[in-house]
């Protein structure tokens, strides 16, 4: 499937994501102090698909954990649509997670005795208690647009890992967030239902303008998103057109 998606420039589009100068220090102010993340600076805009790349331990994760607001970050600024996340306590970090990100990870985290729609709709009955019928059916929606129509009142435990890691794709979407943050998200799948899941990553980026960051280890995967960062120790060392990537950079994503 071709991207329809094109490399979208902050003054053109909302900003959904703002780090700026972002430090990560681990046991902080002990000997074994480990500075993880560097001045990070980036933002991510509405509608952008950008790849997180870089070697084991170049940070990605724990970039990706202090964007989703999962873990705490040292020093800097970071902004989700334009709120300001320094000084807010645990329980406004999370609301401001659940409104506005959604996460789908390389193990997808499904509850095998839930059916496949109460999966999709799980980050609403923890933020409202039982879902309503347009919520229902707006994951009834979802789970059509990913291809699993006929698997709503299926246990998750009964698909396979590409059905499986489809309804993640579809629980990350329910809460319509701005924001979709994916870890390795087709680490587990082999090459054909790995594109697959890739072509939904795709189309929801262009049909919901919902601005999606992808970690992931697969060069084929990446240069399919128009943007790509790379870390390395820490630090940004290329923020731009997937396509002028430096063919060293992409040798050892």
């Amino acid at each position: 499937m071709s991207n329809s998606s094109v490399l979208i420039t902050p003054d053109n589009q909302q900003t959904v994501l703002q780090l700026d100068k972002i430090n990560k220090v681990f046991n902080e102010g002990t000997p074994l102090a480990n500075h993880v993340l560097h001045d990070v600076s980036l933002q991510v805009s509405r509608g952008e698909l950008v790849a997180l790349v870089g070697t084991s331990g170049s940070g990605k994760s724990t970039l990706l954990n202090v964007m989703g607001l999962l873990d705490l970050y040292s020093s800097g600024e970071l902004r989700i649509q334009g709120h300001l996340t320094q000084g807010l306590s645990e329980q406004q970090r999370t609301q401001l997670r659940s409104e506005s990100i959604g996460f789908v990870f390389q193990f997808h985290h499904l509850i095998n005795a839930f059916s496949t729609i109460d999966n999709v709709l799980m980050p609403l009955m923890l933020r409202y208690g039982k879902p309503n019928q347009e919520q229902t059916e707006y994951a009834q929606y979802l789970l059509n647009e990913v291809g699993l129509a006929n698997y709503a009142h299926i246990a998750t435990n009964r698909l396979s890992g590409g059905q499986q890691q489809r309804v993640a794709i579809a629980r990350a979407l329910v809460s319509r967030p701005a924001l979709i943050l994916a870890d390795e998200p087709t680490g587990n799948l082999d090459t054909q239902t790995a594109d697959e899941v890739f072509d939904l990553f795709e189309r929801f980026n262009v049909e919901h303008q919902c601005a999606i960051v992808i970690v992931t280890h697969d060069p084929r995967l990446s240069a399919r998103c128009p943007r790509t960062i790379r870390l390395t120790d820490g630090r940004i060392v290329y923020d731009g057109a997937s396509a002028n990537l430096p063919n060293a950079f992409t040798k050892t994503v």
